[in-house]
């Protein structure tokens, strides 16, 4: 790539816009000023977001946006800057929407020249988006619609050569399923928020790109020399090889053990086979290699293959998330089931996490007689791989008119079922939760609730800190009956909660903003410091890591804006938990007998909402709004 006298270093300095009903295809000069104050990734997805997006677009009507963005950090050389976000309107919520994965899709967009790329309108038929450097394309996609995603990868990578990166969806994401995701490498999902769906929407099956440009550095010797030290120091750290082996799958067994492990739709909070569908079990029964993103020193993917009663199949996974949903609230009793299920979703294009999710209030509907067999098709039962495939099919494919309600997620679906079922629809804003129970974890319980797509644990991870809260303060108090008031003043001090959430809610949403893995931080201990450093020597700008938290703080409140203007009757309420939570002490486990009383959840809220600066409400105010550099929404405001 040509480096322009006053190039943006770091970024290949373009936007690619794409009208998909007028076919106008147009770039446009990415602004250093947006460079400035909002990084990448997910800054630019929420700015564009904000600026561009219709209000009261129908979030898969033709003028929902859909946004690709990669981050400063993404396609150079330095671990794990593989990232790439997405976003748009979210189908699940109705409001603000964002999705990142890893693989190789961020770095090859870079590049073929683009930052971003906007996609608007719809398609008159499907299609797909060709990008190879200056060359862009919409291509029918016929031969390729109704075909899963991993299918629809492998046969575009037979069709167009091996070096395109390639995203698809699945025929979930074609029937506009709301936790339908988008596919790459064979494995790698962004999952979340029902983006697939968006896409679906618009007639796009499958984004394609080659890029053999390069991107602009400020000083490209000492990049390259403070790449190498960064590898060097990943290797060093003391996890490094204890992290590699299991992945994310490793936690499972000590998840179970503090009793934060979902089982039967988040009944309880314990389960007795997580040593049969642990990261051991991912090792001795599934893995053929390891499988890594782009410049990954630490690959926790595992492809590995599966062989069940009802089918085999190659996979990547399954991850800690999904042997959580599938092993414990789905109960599926092997790897080999999990993995199964994992595959499943993959091919059919849905979230791993929502879609067990489903499965499992499904189950439990039936259980309960709330739905009746007639509807189903057939007997439905926890811990049959039957049962959750067919229910999978269901809702993919919107099979009958109950999985035309099941895949609209549980918080629609609840809604129509009615009869006490919204209690034990596991969802926070129509986003289904994610793979920790948290009766007995108030810290952890508040970032689910105020995360801003819905209940997503990637924003704010703080399990540990409600563990050690417990071993310290509750454990003790247990049998003299007096844990609830002593975990009211000590481990679920709202200011305690909210200030640890809140920091956890601006550190690791940075790293989507650069375009890189956070797990070599939270992992290994990778120090945060290591990042603006290597930001600053590829861009030439100067930033301690506490400027970027702050730009990280104005996203965050950017955001809670976004679904504020979009949601109707926006705020406290749609922060609340089901009331499984709050109502149904944990019947069984280590921490039988535990839930969060209605009091204790007004109380985190509150001082989560003072601490944000946010009113009673949950709805940033006009001073917050200015101290975060955002006092131009202040006028716009609707609360």
């Amino acid at each position: 790539m040509a480096k322009a006298k006053n190039a943006l270093q770091g970024y290949a300095g373009k936007i690619l816009r794409i009208d998909l009903g007028s076919e106008k295809i147009s770039k446009e000069p990415l602004s250093e000023k947006m460079c400035d104050e909002f990084i990448g990734g997910r800054g630019f997805v929420a700015k564009i977001l904000y600026d561009e997006l219709p209000p009261d677009t129908d979030p898969l009507g033709k003028n929902n946006l859909f946004i690709i963005a990669s981050g400063p950090l993404s396609g150079h050389f330095l671990p794990a800057s593989g990232k790439t976000h997405f976003g748009s309107k979210s189908p699940a919520t109705g409001g603000y929407a964002d999705s990142n994965m890893g693989g190789h899709f961020g770095p090859a967009m870079k590049y073929a020249g683009f930052d971003m790329v906007i996609i608007t309108g719809k398609a008159k038929g499907p299609s797909y988006l060709y990008i190879e450097d200056d060359t862009i394309e919409i291509r029918s996609a016929q031969s390729y619609w109704g075909k899963g995603s991993l299918t629809c990868e492998e046969m575009m990578k037979k069709d167009l050569g091996e070096d395109f990166q390639i995203l698809t969806i699945g025929p979930a994401g074609e029937k506009l399923v709301k936790f339908a995701c988008i596919s790459h490498d064979f494995g790698r999902q962004a999952g979340r928020t029902g983006i697939g769906a968006v896409l679906g929407s618009k007639n796009i099956k499958a984004i394609v790109v080659k890029g053999t440009g390069s991107i602009p550095v400020k000083d490209v010797e000492l990049a390259f020399a403070r790449g190498k030290e960064a590898f060097k120091a990943v290797a060093q750290k003391p996890g490094f090889k204890g992290w590699t082996p299991e992945g994310t799958a490793g936690i499972t067994d000590w998840v179970n053990e503090v009793g934060a492990f979902p089982a039967k739709n988040f009944q309880t909070s314990h389960i007795d086979h997580s040593h049969m569908i642990n990261g051991k079990k991912v090792l001795e029964r599934l893995k053929i290699t390891d499988k890594g993103c782009y410049c990954c020193p630490t690959p926790c993917g595992k492809y590995g293959h599966t062989k069940t009663a009802l089918g085999s199949a190659y996979m990547e996974g399954p991850e800690f998330e999904t042997i959580s949903l599938f092993g414990g609230s789905c109960m599926l009793k092997t790897i080999e089931e999990v993995a199964y299920a994992n595959y499943l979703c993959d091919e059919l294009g849905i979230d791993t996490i929502s879609g067990a999710s489903v499965a499992a209030f499904a189950i439990e509907c039936f259980e309960k007689n709330l739905i009746t067999q007639d509807q189903i098709g057939k007997e439905i039962k926890f811990g049959d791989l039957e049962s959750i495939v067919y229910l999978l099919n269901l809702m993919s494919l919107r099979q009958n008119d109950l999985g035309d309600l099941l895949a609209n997620g549980v918080k629609t679906a609840s809604e129509t079922i009615k009869q006490g079922s919204q209690s034990f629809a596991i969802h926070v804003k129509g986003l289904e939760w994610t793979g920790y129970e948290c009766r007995n974890a108030p810290s952890m319980m508040l970032a689910y609730m105020t995360a801003d797509i819905g209940a997503h644990h990637n924003r704010a991870w703080v399990l540990g800190h409600d563990v050690v809260g417990a071993a310290t303060n509750v454990h003790d108090l247990i049998t003299a009956g007096a844990a609830d008031e002593k975990r009211a003043k000590a481990v679920v001090s709202g200011k305690d909660s909210a200030s640890f959430v809140i920091d956890s809610q601006h550190t690791r949403p940075a790293f989507d903003l650069l375009g890189c893995c956070r797990l070599q931080m939270m992992e290994l201990g990778f120090e945060v410091e290591n990042y603006t450093d290597l930001y600053s020597v590829i861009t030439g700008k100067k930033m301690t890591w506490d400027e970027l938290l702050k730009i990280s703080e104005k996203i965050w409140t950017l955001t809670r804006m976004i679904s504020a203007r979009e949601i109707k009757n926006f705020g406290r309420k749609a922060d609340y938990p089901p009331a499984r939570f709050y109502e149904e002490p944990c019947p069984s486990g280590p921490n039988k007998g535990h839930c969060i009383s209605i009091k204790e959840l007004d109380e985190l809220l509150d001082a989560y909402y003072d601490a944000r600066g946010w009113d009673k409400n949950g709805i940033p105010t006009d001073k917050t709004l200015e101290r975060v550099g955002l006092n131009h929404l202040g006028e716009k405001k609707e609360n």
